[in-house]
């Protein structure tokens, strides 16, 4: 392995454990938002329906289980592609096999397909 080449594998590397490491925080603090919002709607006896303030308990309940949802998602996907980095196959397209454009990569780093076959899936 060239010395760019150890570079780029670190600069990989370095980037799935920051992206790794912020989805395990994003988890932590919308677990604990999800928890108090339980607890708090278990010590009140309000009427969520008609609710003057505005949103109500399970809508915010709702709303955090969903983001909380959608950060587990993202966590599977962050540790599927530190699976593909160990086995050599991070930056390739998993449906056509072609390289996933670097751009793509540095602003997904758990990015599985290329633009061209998420285009495709999308339509």
């Amino acid at each position: 392995m060239n010395v760019g080449s150890r570079l780029e594998h670190q600069s990989v590397d370095h980037r799935l454990n920051v992206e790794r490491a912020a989805t395990l925080h994003r988890i932590a603090s919308l677990t604990r938002q999800f928890d108090a919002i339980i607890e708090s709607s278990a010590l009140t006896t309000n009427d969520d329906e008609h609710d003057p303030e505005g949103a109500t308990v399970a809508f915010e309940r709702a709303q955090v289980g969903a983001l909380l949802a959608g950060a587990k998602k993202h966590l599977v996907a962050v540790d599927r592609a530190v699976t593909r980095f160990l086995d050599g196959s991070y930056g390739l397209c998993e449906r056509c096999g072609q390289a996933i454009a670097q751009e793509r990569l540095a602003a997904l780093p758990a990015v599985a397909t290329c633009i061209g076959c998420t285009t495709r899936v999308r339509r």
